[in-house]
């Protein structure tokens, strides 16, 4: 489990296809301290360290993984949003998140507002009912509050955020334009709430 609140951002080293596929990640977190087994949330996918050394570590994903998430588009160089799974006790300074990617969203407008930046995000109507103003959501692991939610049209549905400059300088929202895939976790109470208050057909009479 995780907050959302981005503690480095690492880069990928290596990328190996197996039958799964192998990622080296160099950051700045001590290693010595990351256990084997660990889970580290990488642009919001959660992942297992399978192996590591100083300065590095690696993971690795499955087909399934790279096909839902954006880690199918990784390659050496690629920016990666990296947190640490929390800790009993620790702060959460954003929301809970998951690590579990819901799918894949859109930047289709980035603009200055004041000191921050506003983005606009398309995804599936499918996921449009886990948005709400003033809700939370991760973005590539960033925890966000959602300002304004537009219609659903041609089966696709719009949000807005603010990211604010020291959000921008720590992760990799300064390198995000139109165009860009990001992955989409929905808060985990909309989630139950959008599951709750499903259509459910009516249990029928058991004839006499």
């Amino acid at each position: 489990m995780f907050t959302g609140i981005i503690t480095d951002v690492g880069r990928v080293a290596e990328v190996e296809k197996r039958g799964d596929t192998r990622f080296v990640i160099e950051t700045a977190f001590d290693t010595a301290s990351i256990a084997i087994g660990a889970s580290v949330a990488h642009n919001g996918c959660c992942l297992t360290v399978v192996e590591k050394e100083a300065g590095r570590y690696v993971v690795e994903a499955s087909a399934e993984t790279l096909s839902k998430t954006t880690l199918g588009e990784w390659k050496v160089g690629t920016a990666v949003n990296l947190e640490q799974s929390m800790r009993l006790g620790d702060e959460i300074g954003g929301h809970l998140v998951y690590g579990h990617v819901d799918g894949l969203a859109t930047v289709v407008e980035r603009r200055p507002e004041g000191d921050s930046v506003r983005f606009t995000f398309e995804l599936p109507a499918a996921l449009a009912r886990f948005v709400a103003p003033k809700g939370s959501v991760a973005i590539d692991g960033v925890s966000l509050t959602v300002n304004e939610v537009g219609p659903t049209l041609d089966g696709k549905s719009q949000f807005g955020v603010n990211i604010i400059a020291h959000t921008q300088s720590c992760t990799t929202f300064q390198t995000l334009s139109p165009g860009h895939r990001v992955n989409f976790e929905a808060d985990m109470l909309a989630r139950y709430v959008a599951r709750l208050t499903e259509t459910r057909p009516q249990p029928q009479a058991i004839p006499a």
